[in-house]
């Protein structure tokens, strides 16, 4: 359970602090690689979580220091919070944006081509590369890339992860023919409210 305590002496103003009485950890943490080897190896060998037992018993032997972050941020600890937090981005305005202009979002590159999006709609939602949607709809989703989603297929308020690899026309057919089952969405499916 977590205790209000008085946030100003983190450079919140009052008005500030009145909002935002607690403190957590974000867990983004910078040790020096000699210090971290020790704290794991030796004095907390069998510790499991940073910011309950590690950062915490530290703190009270040796010098710690906490930055305050003052942006936006969301937890994903658990696999509801990551659906939430996906789907948030496709909000208008969303509460935190890709396209900010001050603070650039950088990517690896993967080297997918563009989604190919055949009598598609496509509504409050976010596509990544390499997709193929061919006549579905999409409401208030996200899909990741190499998503295929085929036909008459309706997706609404889901996150989807999307695929490592493309499967090739030949290797569907030939799936199809033995029963199996190709990556992604088949035909005439209504999927909502889910992660994928």
């Amino acid at each position: 359970m977590l205790q209000a305590v008085d946030t100003t002496v983190l450079g919140l103003s009052k008005e500030e602090a009145t909002k935002k009485p607690y403190i957590a950890s974000m867990g983004v943490y910078v040790f020096k690689k000699q210090i971290l080897l020790k704290l794991l190896r030796w004095r907390f060998a069998t510790a499991n979580d940073f910011g309950s037992e590690i950062i915490p018993a530290y703190a009270l032997e040796k010098y710690a220091k906490a930055y305050l972050f003052n942006d936006y941020w969301e937890d994903i600890g658990t696999s509801r919070s990551f659906f939430e937090a996906n789907l948030a981005l496709t909000e208008h305005p969303p509460r935190f944006s890709f396209y900010d202009a001050d603070k650039l979002m950088y990517t690896s590159g993967r080297n997918l081509p563009p989604s190919k999006i055949d009598n598609s709609k496509v509504k409050d939602s976010i596509v990544s590369h390499g997709c193929f949607l061919n006549n579905c709809l999409i409401e208030h989703s996200v899909v990741g890339i190499r998503s295929r989603i085929n036909s008459n297929v309706h997706l609404k308020d889901t996150a989807m992860l999307g695929a490592d690899v493309y499967e090739i026309d030949a290797e569907i057919a030939s799936l199809l023919a033995e029963g199996g089952v190709p990556i992604g969405i088949g035909k005439n499916s209504k999927i909502k409210y889910m992660a994928l």
